[in-house]
């Protein structure tokens, strides 16, 4: 029942948020006809384009017709008469692997970071992990990404700076995924970095972690044992949270190292104003984030049911 709950929480909120796309794209300069038209089409031809493309109905019509046919795998059609699933096709399984590998590098990273701070509180090592958890988290994406462009690719030559697609859609070499995942890792490892050492710095004030210490058992056998199990609630949030900031960070990284994945295909659907691409990459990015949410629910729920 707590997860049936949940999950209609979530598809609510969804649905709200797909309607506030659709209001703030009807808000923004021009349309859909307008930006995707022949240069120098008349009134007529753009007429008879907003017709075919539906911009002459109400906008809460348009948005029932397109929320409906949702459940059906039916994401519409763009605003140049292309099937959006046909178009998110190639480009969705591509930002998959970009996000999925930046998700469990900043995972394995932040907990090995946090872990190992906490076992040298106050120390050397914890107060330059925490400083450079700072300021990585500082970093915003582009900035990541330009310095990496600058030292990997212009400077030293080690790394491509551009993606190079093959037929199949995806990048034709691996070593083109580096400088994306890295520009994508950096700034979520500091952030969850910092989660976990807070975490574990909570756990050990704790009755029972503070008896381990007392009982003489090894640190790191108290810190993965016994702080870390009742941390790993805090943990799984801010990992959730990573995972918006993760795509949201892919619009910008995937521009920025022509990477073929849907932050490209999103950057020229808002120039186009194509609202059911838009909305369709919108969908993809809340499905995957609501199924990341409702893992860290069940983690946390596990957690507080072990306790009691």
């Amino acid at each position: 029942m707590r997860l049936a709950t949940l999950l209609g929480k979530r598809i609510l909120m969804l649905v709200v948020l797909l309607a506030v796309v659709f209001a703030a794209i009807e808000l923004l300069p021009g349309d859909a006809a307008s930006a995707t038209s022949e240069r120098g089409e008349g009134a007529a031809g753009l007429a008879a384009r907003r017709h075919l493309l539906g911009l002459d109905r109400p906008l809460w019509e348009r948005f029932s017709d397109w929320i409906t046919a949702l459940p059906s795998g039916d994401l519409g059609t763009s605003a140049h008469g292309e099937q959006v699933t046909d178009m998110l096709a190639d480009p969705l399984p591509n930002t998959i692997v970009l996000g999925a590998t930046a998700f469990v590098l900043t995972v394995v990273l932040a907990l090995a970071l946090g872990i190992w701070a906490a076992a040298r509180p106050r120390g050397v090592v914890d107060r330059t992990v925490d400083l450079t958890s700072t300021a990585a988290f500082a970093l915003p994406e582009f900035v990541v990404s330009i310095g990496l462009l600058l030292v990997l690719s212009l400077w030293t030559g080690w790394l491509p700076a551009a993606t190079v697609t093959g037929g199949d859609g995806a990048p034709t070499s691996w070593t083109m995924l580096v400088m994306p995942v890295l520009a994508l890792t950096i700034p979520q490892t500091g952030w969850n970095t910092r989660i976990v050492r807070a975490a574990l710095a909570d756990q050990a004030a704790t009755p029972h972690v503070e008896a381990a210490h007392l009982d003489g058992l090894p640190l790191r056998r108290v810190l993965l044992r016994h702080a870390l199990p009742g941390a790993w609630p805090a943990i799984a949030t801010g990992i959730a949270t990573s995972t918006g900031m993760l795509l949201g960070g892919t619009v910008v990284v995937e521009t920025l190292f022509n990477y073929p994945g849907i932050g490209t295909v999103l950057a020229g659907s808002v120039a186009d104003r194509d609202t059911p691409v838009i909305a369709a990459v919108v969908t993809c990015a809340a499905a995957l984030i609501t199924v990341v949410l409702l893992l860290a629910d069940l983690v946390r729920a596990r957690t507080l049911g072990a306790r009691t």
